[in-house]
């Protein structure tokens, strides 16, 4: 069966398309344990938001794939559309076991610490091998500088910006969303803050809205609401954060962990989760959107 047919259904694809189109931005934000997971999916059904719940390997390493399943049981309940992601994926055999074993959505192939033509080379076939199963799949042009969980493989290599090559190239491989290093990083930006180049992401929306790609934002730690709203006016439609709808909660198990029963520490937890993530979903528009 051809690939659009195979994804003409696919929840990633429906999700972003729709926010294209809406100029708005969706969420996709990293959930560590159940606490997160909970949380994420409250705040999308308080907000009427759809939502990407996502997962590095390190996941499906640490719970044989319980967690994921835990959230894909939570979005086949939910009242908003809410898809499964893998992001940074790099290791070409667990990107064949997710696809193969686990409910997942879509999957970020993330070959970027190869050289460029091996990495377009494998881009190409695990692009392939997950269309065949239904799921779409994202992939990353040049190379976002930085490391954070899940992605260490690349924190020690050079940050490379994407450029209109690259961008024909890698949608040449078939994916379907592209991650683009226009001066984003993983990790922290410093005092002096993200130093993005717009003329750049421009260009890229350009030539991706012609080919029918959706540009996802990676590195967003400390953004400030009006850098968010810059980029998702210049096209972006996926908006990946960790930190950003996280830090309450990490702040609160700090300061509350060795006072606090395990109960109270979670369900309060939860509640940081969900009043940070609403905060951002208003923010970055899609809320009402569902």
């Amino acid at each position: 069966m051809p690939a659009a047919k195979l994804l003409s259904s696919n929840k990633t694809v429906q999700i972003l398309a729709d926010a294209e189109k809406g100029g708005y931005g969706v969420i996709a934000a990293i959930a560590y344990n159940i606490e997160q997971i909970l949380a994420l999916v409250k705040a999308a059904e308080n907000t009427r938001s759809p939502l990407i719940l996502q997962f590095f390997p390190w996941a499906i390493a640490f719970s044989n794939g319980l967690l994921v399943q835990t959230a894909a049981i939570a979005a086949r309940g939910a009242s908003v559309p809410i898809s499964i992601h893998l992001d940074h994926c790099q290791d070409e055999k667990m990107v064949r076991h997710a696809a193969d074993n686990l409910p997942f959505d879509s999957i970020m192939v993330d070959m970027s610490h190869h050289e460029k033509a091996e990495n377009l080379a494998l881009t190409k076939e695990l692009v392939s091998y997950c269309h065949e199963r239904g799921i779409s799949t994202e992939a990353e042009p040049g190379r976002i500088e930085g490391g954070e969980d899940g992605i260490a493989d690349t924190a020690d290599l050079s940050g490379l910006l994407t450029t209109p090559d690259e961008v024909e190239e890698f949608i040449d491989t078939g994916v379907d969303f592209l991650a683009p290093a226009f001066g984003n990083v993983h990790g922290e930006y410093g005092k002096r803050g993200p130093q993005l180049e717009f003329d750049r992401l421009d260009s890229i929306y350009e030539y991706c809205k012609k080919r029918d790609v959706r540009v996802v934002l990676h590195g967003t730690n400390d953004f400030p609401e009006d850098i968010m709203t810059k980029c998702i006016k210049g096209g972006v439609s996926k908006i990946n954060v960790n930190k950003l709808v996280l830090d309450d909660y990490n702040e609160y198990l700090k300061a509350a962990a060795a006072t606090t029963p395990i109960t109270k520490l979670m369900e309060e937890g939860v509640e940081k989760v969900v009043k940070l993530t609403e905060l951002w979903m208003h923010r970055c528009g899609s809320a009402g959107r569902a």
